[in-house]
């Protein structure tokens, strides 16, 4: 199948990047690793006037450390998100998640700016942007503005992205000390979109956890669960404690039901999973990040 016509523009500066898409107008697209964006071309579920093809622009292709969290670039692909050091060192559990993200050929194409924008509900790397309290870095000709995952993700394939706007970064607070972690994934075939991931950080003073997040996909948009948190901050948690929290993050949401899964199903599948990363992020072997 053949895209319709569109206008092809190519910037060498985000500068440039946001003229063209203030003078394209509402219908223009970004066109980043495409990985999302050229298949619904090819099927005509998308007919932009213009697709600005942002690739060029080697400022938004970075991974930094700064003061207080770890500056990624939305260029940045996702087999280098995958084997960077610098996030190995300071989440490991993204390091983790990107493991399950598509195949190799893909992630070797799409970038982190093109899944958070597309924000696909079963898609790995929003899941994580809510579990590490991301700040998501968007510019357009009339500035900047900062969000939180809560409220950059809308729904299922919507943003807070508005016409002119484009994600340049995202930025991830260093963890505290002590922190381990939890990432489960489920998914018909390896590469496949998750039917159901959950994502866990837990911060420990010995054996007594003092805060936790968790994180899951399998409704419309990617979930913290701060009641689910809650029963297990500041106690030494046991198998019980793990399967309270679990139960409730199974609770949590109004799960997908479509052709691969029923609600039901993954409900179930949010509980077991939610206690899997509880368990590995609770022991003792768990390095910390």
């Amino acid at each position: 199948m053949k895209p319709p016509a569109f206008q092809y523009l190519r910037p060498n500066t985000v500068s440039e990047a946001l003229d063209m898409l203030a003078a394209a107008g509402e219908d223009a697209k970004i066109l980043a690793g495409g990985q999302s964006l050229v298949p619904m071309l090819n099927f005509r579920l998308l007919k932009p006037s213009a697709l600005i093809d942002i690739n060029r622009i080697g400022e938004l292709d970075f991974i930094s450390e700064s003061e207080t969290g770890l500056r990624i670039g939305a260029l940045t692909r996702h087999r280098v998100t995958q084997t960077s050091p610098l996030i190995a060192k300071h989440f490991p559990v993204l390091t983790a998640a990107m493991d399950h993200v598509a195949h190799l050929a893909i992630r070797n194409r799409g970038t982190i700016g093109g899944s958070l924008s597309h924000a696909d509900p079963a898609a790995e790397l929003p899941l994580l942007m809510t579990l590490l309290d991301a700040k998501i870095r968007l510019a357009s000709r009339n500035g900047s503005r900062e969000l939180s995952p809560a409220e950059f993700f809308q729904g299922s394939l919507m943003t807070a992205l508005e016409e002119g706007e484009i994600l340049t970064e995202v930025e991830l607070p260093y963890l505290p000390a002590n922190t381990r972690w939890g990432f489960e994934e489920f998914a018909q075939r390896s590469g496949d979109f998750a039917i159901v991931a959950a994502a866990v950080t837990a911060t420990l003073s010995g054996e007594k956890c003092d805060a936790c997040r968790i994180a899951v996909i399998g409704g419309e948009m990617p979930i913290r669960v701060p009641e689910a948190e809650d029963a297990l901050a500041g106690i030494v948690p046991t198998a019980e404690h793990i399967k309270t929290a679990a139960t409730i993050a199974s609770e949590a949401a109004e799960w997908n039901e479509d052709l691969h899964a029923s609600r039901d199903f993954r409900k179930q599948l949010v509980q077991t999973l939610v206690a899997r990363a509880l368990t590995a992020a609770l022991s003792p072997s768990r390095p910390v990040h």
